[in-house]
């Protein structure tokens, strides 16, 4: 008999939706509120807590559900300003992309890190205090990270729509 783990993989590959509508249910439920108990998850899914729990570490080791989190609000925890940041490298072999990774990972004002198709190679999500921050972060962390030709910056004015959960 397949397991769970297997069955998403073949679905995958096969280019079908891996998730029946219980597991979507199950999805929806802890992308709102990873805290959920197993009990509140079983009643809000209609499952008993024994199918919840087996379904939910099904998900778990077929690596669809990877980590909880917290998420926090960086305007309270004093990172208000939000800067993307295309950057361009002076080679695009693979030892100069996976250097940048690598050294990029290493900093924390770093939040994302995108390898783009185009004419920039990354686009880079930082989080700052204020002016003075963001020209440190600029100054001593961006510019300073292997192979680093070019970056452009677009600061943000404020966020209209930021979340977590994926439209399953």
């Amino acid at each position: 008999m397949a397991t769970k783990r297997t069955k998403i993989r073949d679905f995958r590959r096969a280019g079908k939706d891996p998730f029946d509508e219980r597991d979507r249910k199950i999805l929806r439920e802890l992308m709102r509120d990873a805290r959920l108990t197993n009990a509140e998850l079983a009643e809000r899914v209609n499952l008993s807590a024994s199918a919840c729990l087996r379904r939910v570490s099904q998900l778990h080791e077929a690596g669809v559900i990877s980590e909880y989190v917290m998420l926090m609000d960086p305007a309270r925890a004093g990172l208000p300003g939000v800067a993307f940041v295309l950057v361009t490298l002076d080679q695009q072999g693979r030892a100069a992309l996976d250097a940048f990774e690598q050294a990029s990972e290493q900093q924390p004002e770093i939040l994302e890190v995108y390898l783009l198709a185009g004419s920039a190679d990354y686009l880079v999500r930082v989080a700052y205090r204020d002016t003075a921050d963001f020209e440190r972060i600029h100054t001593e962390i961006l510019t300073q990270l292997p192979g680093v030709a070019r970056l452009q910056t677009t600061l943000t004015l404020r966020t209209v729509k930021k979340t977590t959960a994926l439209p399953i």
